[in-house]
């Protein structure tokens, strides 16, 4: 049983509509008009999906028209082809992307196709490893790709923790490898994030365990340049992490600040000023990670998990949160909330009015977006992974059973108006990823295929509207330093050229800042040579040295850890110095005070 508790939510009054006659009359008239010469013009049914939860990344479409019913090889069925996968597809214009695993053994990659959307065939395909990792074959390729609605660039995030990025056409633009750059853990769970694209980022995040400020192991979140794959920030909101999760993000204008909103693998909700990331707000629901994504009904975030709670012995809920506050929230924050429902894997959809997610065991769940009550229930299986997605008042979404629904949510219960198994009662094609629409298709994949419903679109009658302006510049005073690039790794010899930017209160970029630059305290000179300064100096990487410098480590100082078997057979350990070891340090350029 779910039991719900709620806190009054304030209604604002509704508008009054008061118009003369006159014009009312001019309006209707110029509506009948536009009517008769805008057809022609407008650009085809639709939009794009270029991301996992869609164009807002909350799981709806705006389309109307959508399918309500089809049949394999018979009405509304556009094409299946046999390349399976578990994540998401993502749609631009007349391409559908996917990412899955290809190859077997030790041939087995990580792969990004783009596919027709009308034939299904492949235009190209790109392939890259998988490695320290021991994520297994049937979870790889666990996120969905991400298309850049400016350059139409296609961005992947691997199991392995590599971020790729790649033309329209399929060419290479870069890559970072956030395992060995930013100890990104990957485990045998695969559980990884889709990428996200915002202004001129792209965004992923994970559990890592770095050096220096980022050594302790926590939830970040990493921000890269869209166009040259440089660090523009490492954000870490959160504490020490109990899992890999994959939730999915938000990113929503509250009170004229623009946040990222997204659960993590410490139990908490975080919200970050999603430029800067700078920490908003956060909001622990869970002692587990959070695999959900959020929606928002108003200022409301609409959360949830399916794992321990922290304060009743009932597992899971689903609750509504003030977004618009700051700092660590608490109960009196959240409007309200409903415990024991086990939502943990399949993420909700909101129509404004109701609230809609599919638990654990496939039940599908309707609640008041207001008050929190619930509504009513309908069973589509007995376990679930895959998301709603939400378009023309209809649901599409899979099962484990091999089931696909199109059904339509009233007020009071809910109509199937298509159920379609796929594979055999024996064999039923397992479905875990949510699916797309785009131009009056749906598409979608099982373990075993990918389809697609509705009709051709052809190239000729897709347009977009003029690309939106960009805004004027934001206004107030600096209250924020960002310096790019925000991690590098130099050697010897090599330059790097920083730049300093500015930010406002609200996260929104002011302008480029000239700065002096200096390299003190982490260095000093000797002789006019700039020589690093390091707290701890460990010899000999031994069990006792390795350990040593990882406490240092751990506590902020700077450690250089040096491996003995660099010098002669001097004697040299962590506890002591031969003269010899202190020659080759200062041979270096570093001068121990001791």
């Amino acid at each position: 049983m779910v039991k719900t508790c709620r806190e009054p939510i304030r209604r604002l009054p509704r508008p009054i509509a008061c118009m003369p006659m006159r014009t009312r009359l001019l309006q209707v008239a110029l509506i009948l008009l536009l009517g008769l010469i805008l057809p022609a013009a407008l650009p085809a049914q639709g939009a794009d999906w270029p991301e996992w939860r869609g164009p807002n990344r909350d799981g709806i479409s705006a389309e109307k028209n959508l399918p309500e019913k089809w049949t394999q090889n018979g009405e509304n069925f556009l094409w299946r082809i046999p390349i399976g996968g578990r994540s998401a597809p993502v749609v631009w214009g007349n391409r559908v992307y996917v990412q899955n695993a290809a190859g077997e053994g030790q041939h087995l990659q990580e792969r990004v196709m783009c596919l027709d959307a009308n034939t299904g065939k492949t235009i190209w395909e790109q392939r890259f490893n998988v490695f320290l990792s021991d994520v297994p074959p049937h979870r790889t390729g666990w996120a969905s790709p991400a298309v850049d609605p400016e350059t139409e660039n296609v961005y992947a995030f691997g199991v392995g923790g590599m971020l790729v990025a790649f033309s329209k056409d399929g060419k290479p633009l870069w890559e970072r490898s956030l395992t060995e750059e930013f100890g990104l853990l990957t485990t045998h769970g695969g559980r990884t994030v889709s990428p996200v694209i915002d202004g001129n980022l792209v965004i992923v995040s994970g559990a890592s365990f770095g050096w220096g400020a980022h050594a302790g192991g926590s939830h970040r979140f990493y921000a890269f340049d869209k166009r040259s794959g440089e660090t523009v920030y490492v954000s870490q909101p959160g504490g020490r992490p109990y899992d890999t999760t994959y939730a999915g993000v938000i990113i929503a204008d509250v009170g004229g600040t623009r946040l990222l909103i997204s659960g993590a693998g410490d139990g908490f909700v975080h919200a970050l000023k999603v430029q800067t990331g700078e920490p908003v707000w956060k909001y622990e629901i869970s002692k587990r990670g959070i695999n959900t994504g959020a929606v928002m009904v108003g200022n409301n975030v609409i959360v949830s998990h399916g794992e321990e709670n922290m304060d009743t012995s009932e597992m899971g809920l689903i609750a509504a949160v003030d977004a618009a506050a700051h700092g660590t929230l608490t109960a009196a924050n959240v409007a309200w909330r409903v415990t024991g429902f086990l939502g943990g894997y399949s993420s909700p959809v909101t129509d404004g009015q109701r609230v809609y997610q599919v638990d654990n065991g496939s039940n599908l769940y309707a609640f008041d977006a207001q008050t929190g009550r619930q509504l009513w229930t309908k069973n589509l299986g007995a376990v679930q992974k895959a998301s709603l997605v939400l378009g023309d008042g209809k649901l599409y979404v899979g099962s484990e059973s091999g089931k696909f629904y199109i059904l339509r949510p009233r007020a009071d219960g809910c109509d199937v108006l298509d159920e379609d198994l796929l594979g055999t009662p024996e064999h039923p094609e397992i479905i875990t990823a949510s699916a797309a629409i785009s131009r009056g298709r749906v598409f979608f994949i099982s373990e075993s295929a990918i389809y697609a419903i509705g009709k051709p679109v052809p190239d000729s009658a897709i347009r977009r509207a003029p690309a939106a302006r960009a805004s004027s510049a934001a206004s107030g005073e600096p209250a924020y330093l960002q310096v790019l690039p925000a991690d590098l790794l130099l050697e010897p010899g090599q330059t790097a050229r920083f730049r300093a930017r500015l930010f406002n209160a609200k996260g929104e970029f002011l302008r480029e800042a000239q700065a002096t630059w200096s390299l003190a305290p982490a260095v000093s000179a000797h002789g006019g040579k700039m020589t690093e300064v390091w707290d701890v100096v460990v010899i000999g990487l031994g069990p006792a040295g390795a350990v040593t410098a990882y406490l240092a480590a751990r506590t902020g100082r700077r450690v250089l850890a040096v491996d003995r078997a660099q010098f002669p057979r001097d004697k040299v350990c962590g506890c002591c110095v031969s003269h010899r070891a202190l020659q080759v340090l200062q041979a270096c350029g570093l001068k121990p005070n001791w």
